[in-house]
């Protein structure tokens, strides 16, 4: 199993584009985990980027518990795969709460969350 990053440089932030991009191959599991990962210079190197937009992705990852760096012994696809769905049952409960709280019905909520999904992944 190999990590098969492609960057648009028309198509947005490529750092986003490798974070986005290892994340979902760590969630379907194209990625298993404990693979490790290329340094963040080889990576950098392999797509063409700078080593900062490498090492941004990397700790974004990090951060969202994809990944996880062991010192000298390198950067892993972590154990903790459900973190990110634990961080957006999270924030999901919590838009919940306040929608409540600012008196939107179920309908209009749910519509929120629609549009907000939909321009976030188009």
């Amino acid at each position: 199993m190999t990590l098969k990053i492609h960057v648009d440089h028309e198509a947005g932030a490529p750092y986003e584009q490798v974070r986005a991009q290892i994340s979902e191959q760590a969630r379907s599991g194209a990625l298993p985990v404990g693979h490790k990962l290329p340094t963040v210079r080889g990576l950098a190197e392999e797509l063409g980027l700078a080593a900062n937009t490498v090492a941004k992705a990397y700790r974004a990852l990090e951060a969202d518990g994809v990944i996880e760096t062991r010192g000298r012994n390198g950067t892993f696809i972590a154990a903790a795969g459900d973190a990110a769905e634990r961080r957006a049952a999270a924030a999901a409960q919590a838009y919940a709460r306040e929608a409540r709280r600012l008196g939107l019905g179920h309908g209009a909520a749910l519509d929120a969350v629609r549009d907000a999904v939909r321009a976030a992944y188009e």
